[in-house]
């Protein structure tokens, strides 16, 4: 993104941030480096379906990585989405990149980050979802504390 383009998003943001506050609107954005970034989850971070697929799938890799705790996730609290990349011509899949704490069936909380790949699911169908709940990445696929996906 141009610097020119930077400063443009800024300003059109300072502007709409007043109108939008009578209206409920809450997400303070801002331009960044590389994308905008939210204070809330933006509705995606916590929908249903994303929820679901994490908790299925952390459940299927206790079962099946060895010598992890047989656990399941019971809970998410404090969603929120901590960057958005926009697809654009330079990169055609748009990223959000979200955090929450979740509830563990051993009665634990534990950090867990994920990104939401958008047009990425089965056969392009769809959106993918990787996650990586901290202490549970035994083979360090997303580098050491969950690095690659915060």
């Amino acid at each position: 993104m141009t610097r020119f383009a930077k400063s443009a998003l800024a300003a059109l943001i300072s502007l709409c941030t007043p109108l939008a506050a009578p209206l409920g609107i809450t997400h303070a954005v801002q331009a960044a480096d590389l994308g905008v970034y939210s204070e809330d989850d933006g509705g995606v971070c916590g929908q249903p379906w994303v929820l679901s697929k994490i908790t299925s799938r952390f459940s299927y890799q206790v079962h099946h990585v060895p010598h992890l705790p047989d656990v399941q996730i019971i809970d998410f609290r404090r969603i929120h989405q901590h960057r958005y990349l926009p697809a654009d011509d330079t990169w055609p899949i748009g990223r959000r990149y979200c955090g929450a704490t979740v509830s563990l069936s051993d009665g634990r909380d534990r950090s867990i980050w994920y990104l939401i790949e958008e047009g990425q699911g089965f056969a392009s169908i769809g959106d993918n979802v990787e996650f990586c709940v901290s202490g549970f990445d035994r083979w360090m696929v997303y580098n050491g504390r969950c690095r690659v996906l915060r």
